[in-house]
């Protein structure tokens, strides 16, 4: 274990490199850190008690990854399986493997929450202010990396439901499962129609007397095999030369979804139609419960393995329903079409809350940081913000294609630096850059908290084109000092 910050009043520790955040994004980018920079000192400072983000925090049932795994899986670590869409338990067990290789576990310090970061451009360091155990730590770093993803660890999005307290069963949010909880043979209504309703719903059908998925609008689903077909013919071919391929071939068929799903909207619709239409039950509108009123990739798509919704759907042990909530009762939820719903249990998956830089305050030299007033740089950079990263995922791909150039990117930026013997770094905003929402998604998580994000621009370097292809070009390849970034 590493040593602990030194208590307020001493001389503070210090780290070249400080990342917060021991998830996917902060394994990943100390990993590569160490490769790139093997002489430089990094920390970690995760404020849960255990490593892995986001897959240690939700345990609802048959939680999984809605993204393929070989680009879900580091772009220098193979992913070690066939499995395309894999569960939480497995994507836990890879990280934890990864940073165990690389010797990164033994640079985490966990229950160390960051509350406050100060940037002092004297000495060119941050200040960063740690809450361990109610204790007041502070640490120094020459660079901050935050590594928080984008959403609240600590409360999810939980809107008021009318009546809910008349209701007399249990309501239950995803991101805090009670480990206790027994569904077996209740009547259960699970409250959404994004990734975490479609997960839970044929997860729990098997056990449930009845299990419900109530949606006020309906999402576009797809079904997906959970193995790769690619990676299944490749299993005897070596790590070094399948996982390129398979991984390649995922890539060009998330970018081309995509591209082809803007450009020609009525297109894809019928073909998402197509493929899932066939897989409902009798006497189940398509129209009603599954055409969302929206085009494809307007909010992110979901994909199901091997139709195990549609398969609990025709098995009668799960439905899907269509209407907003009028009241809570005692026994359920009365629709706003009188239509009432039993339960023993209601789930609310009804998204997440955004959460910036893990809410972290953040200061440059005394003055308070108004994310607002921002712009970001690459979608990894803040301007006016020196010697600091972050890093985001794309929204409609892989989150870790994103996070690997993310990595590639400070591991060049500090490389450059070191040549030209530079202690900071800072975008500098070009005032006749137009400003645009930070995320393009209409998704309600995001749209409710997209007043408080920093903007992105109208042109590069500071437009995010949520392309891969793009990104490796502008993050991996362009000249890192490109006149838009400042040194000294």
């Amino acid at each position: 274990m590493a040593t602990a910050p030194t208590p307020p009043g001493a001389t503070p520790e210090h780290v070249d490199v400080l990342i917060i955040g021991a998830g996917l994004s902060g394994i990943g980018a100390a990993c590569q850190l160490k490769d790139g920079h093997p002489d430089r000192t990094v920390a970690l400072l995760e404020g849960r008690d255990v490593s892995g983000g986001t897959w240690d925090l939700f345990r609802y049932p048959g939680v999984r990854s809605d993204s393929d795994m070989f680009t879900f899986g580091y772009r220098w670590r193979p992913w070690p399986s066939e499995t395309a869409l894999a569960d939480g338990d497995l994507i836990l067990s890879y990280m934890r493997t990864v940073a165990e290789e690389y010797g990164v576990d033994k640079l985490i310090r966990y229950r160390y929450k960051v509350t406050g970061a100060d940037w002092d451009s004297t000495t060119a360091r941050w200040t960063v202010r740690i809450d361990h155990d109610g204790a007041q730590l502070t640490m120094t770093c020459s660079f901050l990396w935050g590594c928080t993803g984008y959403y609240d660890y600590e409360e999810g999005h939980a809107p008021v439901f009318p009546g809910v307290e008349q209701f007399d069963g249990q309501l239950v949010y995803p991101q805090f499962w009670p480990e206790d909880l027994d569904y077996a043979d209740k009547k259960v209504v699970v409250i959404g129609s994004g990734a975490t309703a479609v997960t839970l719903v044929p997860s729990m059908a098997p056990d449930v007397e009845h299990v419900t998925m109530l949606q006020r609008t309906p999402t576009y689903i797809l079904p997906q095999p959970d193995k790769d077909p690619l990676a299944v013919a490749l299993r005897r071919v070596p790590d070094s030369i399948s996982y390129p391929i398979v991984r390649w071939s995922n890539v060009l068929k998330l970018v081309a979804n995509y591209q082809l799903a803007r450009r020609f909207p009525s297109q894809s619709k019928k073909l998402v139609r197509r493929f899932t239409e066939r897989q409902l039950p009798e006497g189940t509108s398509y129209d009603e419960h599954f055409q969302p009123p929206y085009n494809p990739w307007d909010q992110r798509l979901c994909v199901v393995p091997n139709s195990d919704l549609f398969r609990a759907l025709r098995s009668g042990k799960a439905s899907v329903v269509t209407d907003t909530i009028e009241t809570f009762t005692p026994t359920g939820i009365r629709l706003t079409s009188g239509q009432e719903l039993e339960a023993d249990i209601v789930v609310s998956a009804t998204g997440l809350k955004l959460k910036l830089f893990g809410g972290v305050d953040i200061t440059v030299d005394g003055e308070k940081l108004d994310a607002r007033d921002t712009m970001t740089y690459k979608g990894l950079m803040v301007s006016g913000l020196p010697n600091f990263a972050f890093t985001i995922g794309y929204t409609n791909a892989s989150w870790t294609l994103k996070a690997d150039l993310v990595g590639e990117y400070v591991v060049r930026l500090l490389k450059h630096m070191d040549r030209k013997g530079l202690r900071t770094v800072v975008p500098v905003k070009d005032p006749t850059v137009g400003e645009r929402p930070f995320m393009d998604l209409a998704s309600g998580y995001i749209q409710r908290a997209l007043d408080d994000l920093p903007k992105q621009g109208d042109r590069a370097p500071w437009s995010l084109k949520q392309n891969y292809l793009v990104d490796i070009r502008t993050i991996r390849r362009d000249k890192i000092d490109d006149g838009v970034l400042e040194f000294a």
